[in-house]
Order: structure tokens, then C-alpha cells, then sequence
């Protein structure tokens, strides 16, 4: 059995979110002493770590629950395990292709820095002018942290 601090040390997941996964339903509730301190057993400590990793990936908890939900599940359901993944794959390309765009846009402002400071700031004017960008470009959302 292990404390709420001992899960937290194991799996490098802040007491707080191990709290708050509780109350969203991710983990069951734990066993508590008479004291009324809370006791983790190893399932518990297994599936605090697919939490992490899945969180870890980028997927929102709506996911997360709906990977849980298939615990157990046989067949044809798994596929929803499938779509998710090839969901999150797709969401990641898509961040990484907008990344990219950024950072030919930003490299190209920084070239138009010539050393010198003895005149108005090309980089300044370049962050100025969106119409001299040579793309389309949009910083993607941030990514979803792990911890809630």
C-alpha cells in the first residue's frame, strides 16, 4: 500500500492531481486508515502511471476516460483506443507542421538583423509588418500540460 506522497514520488504526479484524478472518476477511490489518510494499492499505482503517459502525450482527459472506459473491452470496441490514437497523431502533425512554419518565419526575421544599430531595427519592423511575412503562419495552441 502506498501513501499519497509515496504515489506521488513513484510516479512524478503532483499530490493535487492525484486528487483532482480522483475526483474526475481516473482513479479509484483509495482505501483510507483509520486515521483517514489515503492507501494506494499497486493497480492504483499502474493506473496513475497510464494516466501520466497518456497525459504525458498530449490527450485531453475526455480521452484519457475514454481509454480507461475500454479496460477490459474486447473486439470491435478497441477500435475507439485506435481512433484516439490516430486522432492525437494527426492533432500532433498538425502542431508540428505549424511549429515549422514558425520557425522559418522567425529565422527569417532574425536574418534581417544586420548587426548594425546605427538605424531603425529591421527586426523590430519585421515583428511590425505581418504583410511581409512569406507564409501564413499561427503559433499551434499550447500544448495541454499534464498536470491539470
Amino acid at each position: 500500500m502506498f501513501s499519497i506522497g509515496n504515489l506521488s514520488r513513484r510516479t512524478g504526479v503532483k499530490v493535487a492531481t492525484i486528487r483532482f484524478y480522483e475526483e474526475r472518476g481516473l482513479l479509484p477511490p483509495p482505501e483510507r486508515t483509520a486515521g483517514n489518510q489515503r492507501r494506494y494499492d499497486r493497480a492504483a499505482l499502474e493506473r496513475l502511471h497510464f494516466v501520466k503517459h497518456t497525459r504525458d502525450l498530449g490527450l485531453p482527459l475526455a480521452d484519457v476516460e475514454a481509454l480507461l472506459s475500454l479496460e477490459g473491452a474486447q473486439g470491435a470496441d478497441l477500435n475507439r483506443a485506435h481512433e484516439i490514437a490516430e486522432r492525437q497523431l494527426a492533432d500532433l502533425q498538425d502542431r508540428i507542421a505549424k511549429l515549422r512554419r514558425l520557425e522559418t518565419e522567425l529565422a527569417r526575421i532574425a536574418a534581417a538583423c544586420d548587426g548594425q544599430h546605427d538605424h531603425v531595427c529591421s527586426v523590430l519592423q519585421a515583428f511590425g509588418d505581418h504583410d511581409a511575412c512569406s507564409g501564413t503562419h499561427q503559433a499551434p495552441p499550447p500544448v495541454t500540460p499534464a498536470q491539470p
